[in-house]
């Protein structure tokens, strides 16, 4: 009995000096943008209401002419996300303004796009660096201080100092939802006049695909995409509260697209990170925020931020990972309210002439 009970002690002293499981790196959770009662951060109730024009606009996104599906897009046209604190050098932010041909263009007399209110200064990086491709864009958040700053068009100048087209500052614990009372916006114009850097006026972070939290192993947040699709003067609210939409009966700005539930996705060839946004697409679905050349979901871009790469992890366009699940395995829910008005000035005084963006 005595030799049981010497055992019996090693064996509580053994476990004693095992390392145990650190519960809060097993609750821990990626960090996500804006409050937990966010519309972005809401999964999807089990069997929404489908909206029943969604099988008339899968037909049409199956019409796409690169023959591509959904995509993850990282390389060109996504949004550089870098993070500032107290210490980081501010600027203020100047404006680009419009030649006479791009007033023309966004049929307007106005000399420039537009800064929210209390855009300026704004935190930057020596480093920081904007999107490549033409539309520019740049974001920076401070956790410490739960706010985040993001820019459309924006250029470091040869001087030293910034520019940019649009430019909003908001809160990272708010709705992620902007008010159209806060913009005296006029039907037929574009949000950009007022701030917001995406047309549908919502923040340029909503929906994008982080780094970390891929590297976390879990999204828990609707995703962002783009669509060559978007429909004229139509939009959903929330989270859209305008459009530059040009395709009658096209796909509301605002619209969720679900990824079947249902669907087996071992049936896909998908990297563990691809699985990732793929089960992400199933529980929370991905909001459509912008006008496009093909059906791209925005990632994070990561220009300036060495060490850190999408490559092996996420696939773009060729029919692998993501982009080969084909459209029929998707559906457009419902939406809470649609509201019929949005950028289309110039488009609607030629009497129905339209064509699909390209960003």
């Amino acid at each position: 009995m005595k030799q049981l009970y010497i055992i019996l002690l090693a064996a509580i002293a053994f476990s004693c000096t095992m390392k145990q499981p650190d519960k809060n790196l097993e609750t821990k959770k990626p960090k996500r943008f804006f409050s937990d009662q966010s519309f972005w951060n809401q999964p999807l109730v089990e069997n929404p209401e489908i909206d029943s024009r969604s099988p008339k606009w899968i037909e049409m996104l199956k019409t796409e002419p690169t023959k591509n599906n959904f995509s993850p897009q990282y390389i060109v046209y996504t949004i550089p996300v870098y993070e500032v604190d107290s210490t980081t050098p501010v600027v203020n932010v100047k404006f680009h303004y419009l030649t006479p041909a791009l007033k023309k263009l966004w049929d307007t007399t106005k000399e420039r796009f537009g800064h929210g209110s209390g855009f300026n200064p704004v935190p930057i990086p020596a480093d920081a660096l904007p999107d490549p491709e033409g539309d520019h864009h740049l974001a920076v958040i401070d956790w410490g201080r739960m706010l985040a700053w993001d820019m459309w068009g924006c250029e470091k100048l040869p001087d030293g100092s910034w520019a940019s087209n649009t430019g909003m500052k908001y809160k990272l614990n708010g709705s992620g939802v902007f008010d159209t009372a806060d913009f005296n916006i006029a039907n037929g114009e574009s949000v950009h006049f007022y701030g917001p850097s995406r047309a549908p006026g919502v923040p340029a972070i909503a929906g994008l695909i982080m780094y970390e939290e891929v590297a976390a192993g879990e999204i828990r947040h609707k995703l962002s995409f783009g669509s060559r699709y978007v429909a004229l003067q139509e939009f959903a609210c929330p989270p859209a509260i305008w459009t530059d939409g040009v395709v009658p009966g096209g796909i509301p700005e605002g619209s969720v697209i679900q990824l079947d539930p249902k669907l087996d996705l071992s049936k896909f060839d998908l990297t563990p990170e691809e699985k990732i946004v793929a089960i992400a697409l199933q529980k929370y679905g991905m909001v459509l925020v912008d006008g496009a050349g093909g059906q791209p979901i925005y990632v994070e871009g990561l220009y300036g931020h060495h060490g850190k790469s999408w490559k092996g992890k996420l696939r773009e366009w060729g029919k692998k990972g993501i982009n080969s699940i084909p459209y029929d395995n998707y559906r457009v829910l419902k939406a809470e309210k649609i509201v019929y008005k949005g950028d289309a000035k110039s488009l609607l005084s030629k009497k129905g002439s339209h064509k699909s963006t390209s960003r």
